[in-house]
């Protein structure tokens, strides 16, 4: 019997899994980010380590029963540091056959339980990646909250505090959002956003983005500046996955939705299907670490034919 191991670090969390081939997890370990732009590659690469060999250990299984290992680490992409996810892994699996990736690949793969399609992403930040028939890959977005980012958590949010002091500035339309963000931050006016956003030690990025849900919320019960920001949202998710398309010249392709904000029905989600045509929310086959999972299998059973 072989074994996979499969590693998903995405943003903000780590998530290990040991499978068998028919992809029956039979052991697992989470840990918090390995983003080595966040916590620098010596302490990713520490914690990728400890929670493989905690998942060797839930499973029972010793290194040298794995057969492949398949790896997608955000901030870790394969076109930069390959080596450097190989090397991680084969600390602790050194007969394993590695398979570095990236957590947005990782990600297509499991959703659409094979490396083919589209995948548009939406949470605290956004991106869209695509692979077509001819196993030719492109990623769309996923620039980051300063310069991207366009459609996603932050972006919603940030909208928002802005629609918030431009209405306050008599410079926009009143909105529903001031009240119900100020109360949610437990703010008394809008001068105090300036203190709550800069006065920090650390980027606001994350607690901007959970404002989106609450924008999501008054949009749909029919505050226009709400509408207006999640039209935008969807707007933004439509142009990521139609430059795709074109990019990669796919006649059709299919296309999976992923993130916090994307796979579940809100005016944000049921917005992008509009444009997009899709009669549903298309939901994700799988979850990412088992995209790394089924991306070892192919890769390793594609180089033993």
């Amino acid at each position: 019997m072989m074994f996979f191991i499969g590693v998903d670090g995405g943003g903000s969390n780590l998530r290990v899994v040991v499978a068998q081939e028919d992809l029956t997890v039979v052991g697992q370990a989470h840990g918090g980010t390995v983003n080595p732009s966040v916590v620098g590659r010596d302490n990713a690469a520490s914690t990728i380590q400890l929670k493989i060999r905690a998942a060797l250990a839930d499973a029972k299984i010793a290194p040298e029963q794995i057969t492949g290992v398949g790896m997608g680490v955000a901030g870790a992409a394969k076109e930069y540091a390959a080596g450097w996810l190989v090397e991680a892994a084969q600390a602790v699996t050194p007969h394993a056959f590695i398979v570095p990736s990236s957590d947005v690949e990782i990600a297509l793969v499991g959703a659409h339980g094979k490396r083919e399609g589209i995948l548009v992403m939406s949470g605290t930040g956004s991106v869209a990646y695509g692979v077509n028939p001819a196993g030719e890959s492109r990623r769309v977005g996923g620039w980051g909250y300063l310069i991207g980012d366009e459609g996603s958590g932050y972006g919603i949010g940030n909208l928002a505090l802005r629609a918030v002091v431009r209405a306050f500035d008599q410079r926009g339309v009143k909105t529903s959002l001031t009240s119900a963000i100020l109360e949610t931050l437990n703010l008394s006016d809008p001068y105090q956003l300036v203190v709550w956003l800069y006065n920090t030690d650390v980027p606001r990025t994350p607690d901007v983005a959970k404002l989106a849900p609450l924008v999501l919320e008054h949009a749909e019960a029919g505050d226009a500046v709400a509408q207006e920001i999640a039209a935008w949202g969807a707007d933004e998710l439509a142009l990521h996955v139609q430059a795709l398309v074109q990019i990669l010249n796919m006649d059709n392709p299919a296309i999976a939705f992923g993130g916090s904000l994307l796979t579940h029905p809100n005016s944000l989600s049921l917005a992008l299907c509009q444009r997009l045509h899709l009669k549903q929310i298309p939901m994700p086959i799988y979850p990412p670490v088992i995209g790394a999972v089924l991306l070892a299998r192919e890769i390793y059973a594609n180089r033993s034919t």
